[in-house]
């Protein structure tokens, strides 16, 4: 049994077949899975999805690439949901110097903002890293985030970095990217991160693994990077199945 930490099934690339994505995931083995909500738009779609199946709850926050939009009223709302049942966790937050839609400053404030709130909750909160590793984890440490730990979603950083979130009490999630044929890095960091803080998850629609690179990823998929963990660290897909769930319910409460 597998849980699929990190997953967008109310993104419209499911539109036509969401059911049937769902279904194949529960017949894969996968029976619980995290949908992130992480602006305007998606956050309630993901807490539509958390408040009609049983198996799926919601994390809910708000993404670096949007943080020129979110008004204070925003982070109220977000703070209000975090009271609900279904609600595991406070993301996908962090830094994104990729896209250049949010200035760096309004990010890292934000970025702020959403540690804080999430401490004050008592919720893990799930990291969205995108070439800002030194910031990540120097805000990481300044705002205090060991208090509630969390995820370093799709790690790609280095083992140095890693080092670091693991002090910080963060668990390192693997998804697609970690079964690519050139993902010498990856691989590396996964063979050295304890088998009680790693994680699994897919960022589906996005980032499908190995054989489906470049198509539609889905959370059936989230086996086939199980496959590739058991090969790097020498485990059984089914050890490796109970372990990440384990740790997944630990860090989520659930």
């Amino acid at each position: 049994m597998l849980i699929d930490t990190h997953t967008h099934l109310d993104s419209p690339k499911f539109d036509e077949d969401r059911e049937a994505v769902i279904e194949r995931a529960l017949e894969a083995g996968v029976h619980t899975l995290v949908n992130i909500g992480f602006n305007r738009e998606t956050i309630p779609t993901t807490m539509a999805l958390a408040e009609r199946y049983p198996f799926i709850y919601a994390a809910v926050g708000w993404h670096p690439v949007d943080s020129i939009d979110m008004t204070p009223a925003d982070l109220e709302w977000i703070a209000s949901l975090l009271e609900h049942p279904k609600v595991v966790a406070l993301g996908e937050i962090g830094l994104d110097y990729h896209w250049d839609t949010s200035p760096k400053d309004v990010q890292q404030r934000v970025f702020r903002q959403q540690i804080a709130l999430a401490k004050e909750m008592r919720k893990p909160i799930v990291i969205h890293n995108r070439d800002a590793h030194e910031d990540v984890v120097r805000i990481l440490r300044e705002e205090g985030a060991s208090e509630v730990g969390g995820i370093m979603h799709c790690y790609s950083g280095s083992w140095e970095t890693a080092k670091q979130c693991l002090d910080m009490n963060f668990y390192i999630s693997f998804g697609g990217p970690l079964t690519f044929q050139n993902a010498r890095v990856p691989k590396e960091v996964m063979a050295k991160v304890p088998l009680d803080r790693l994680l699994i998850e897919t960022d589906a629609p996005y980032l499908a693994p190995h054989p489906h690179r470049g198509k539609r990823n889905e959370s059936s998929f989230v086996r086939l990077v199980a496959n590739t963990m058991a090969e790097i660290s020498g485990k059984s897909v089914e050890e490796i199945a109970k372990i990440t769930t384990e740790n997944a319910k630990r860090c989520f409460g659930i």
